[in-house]
């Protein structure tokens, strides 16, 4: 062989060489592009579903469900952020978050105004709290019976005027009020013999003040059952993501993933009530 073929032959094994790297930087950045970052704004101050202000990092039944999805959407970078109810929504509409979770129902005006997963990702199980000894076991229970004050027009008003409606015969009286007083106070005061009941959704953590206070109240069954969803900002582009997030909630759901989440935060399984 010639110097000459010799010196050919090192440049054109370069030259394939430098083109190879060079399409596997190129193939690389590529996926590297592939991956979108999702901005998820997630409950700032509702222990255990989820907490954590702006700086820290969300805990809590919804961020850790979260943190599944994206365990199986690795095309997806969640980035949560605690975010005030209030304003949760809002910058869902506006675009300013992908995604956000804080134990919302389904709703004609949501479904409209947002993308939402088939599947849901938790249930909220309204109960009634009471003293062991209250007999207090249903909504008919109530009647005579003084309970604690619901925000007004939030979901326990909503559902106990719409209970009353379809209930004429049992009158119970219930009290709208505006005061952000924490359920664990409100929890006292039933042990302190204040109020007579109260209704909740169980998905707050009631249980575990109970029995870290050792209070002598029990919560009922369920009284209303509703499914709780992943609302998404309605765009074209995250359609898929919204397909992506359904397949993927069924997934953690049949393979106990849920579960094993809703037993860690909230001290019972759920997915048994999710419809």
């Amino acid at each position: 062989m010639s110097a000459m073929n010799s010196i050919f032959r090192r440049q054109f094994a370069l030259a394939v060489a430098g083109g190879i790297a060079i399409a596997m930087s190129a193939a690389g950045a590529g996926h590297a592009q592939s991956v979108r970052t999702i901005k998820i704004a997630t409950s700032a101050e509702s222990k255990p579903l989820a907490w954590g202000a702006i700086g820290v990092t969300p805990q809590g039944y919804e961020p850790d469900l979260l943190r599944a999805i994206n365990a199986k959407l690795p095309q997806y970078k969640f980035e949560m952020e605690g975010v005030a109810d209030i304003a949760q929504e809002t910058g869902l509409a506006t675009g300013k978050y992908d995604i956000a979770v804080g134990g919302y129902y389904q709703s004609e005006t949501r479904s409209k105004q947002f993308l939402i997963p088939e599947n849901p990702e938790g249930a909220s199980l309204m109960k009634i709290y009471s003293k062991t000894n209250s007999g207090i076991k249903e909504m008919k229970d109530l009647v005579g019976k003084t309970i604690v004050p619901v925000t007004a027009g939030g979901g326990v008003y909503k559902f106990v005027m719409g209970w009353q409606e379809k209930n004429p015969g049992y009158k119970i009286a219930i009290t709208a009020s505006s005061a952000g007083v924490p359920y664990p106070n409100r929890l006292n005061e039933i042990q302190q013999g204040k109020y007579d009941a109260m209704i909740l959704p169980s998905n707050l953590g009631e249980q575990t003040v109970i029995d870290n206070q050792k209070l002598d109240i029990v919560a009922s069954e369920p009284v209303v059952i509703n499914n709780t969803y992943v609302l998404i900002h309605k765009s074209d582009e995250n359609k898929a993501l919204a397909e992506d997030i359904n397949k993927v909630l069924k997934e953690l759901k049949d393979d106990g993933t849920i579960d094993k989440l809703s037993m860690q935060w909230f001290g019972e399984k759920i997915s048994t009530y999710m419809k």
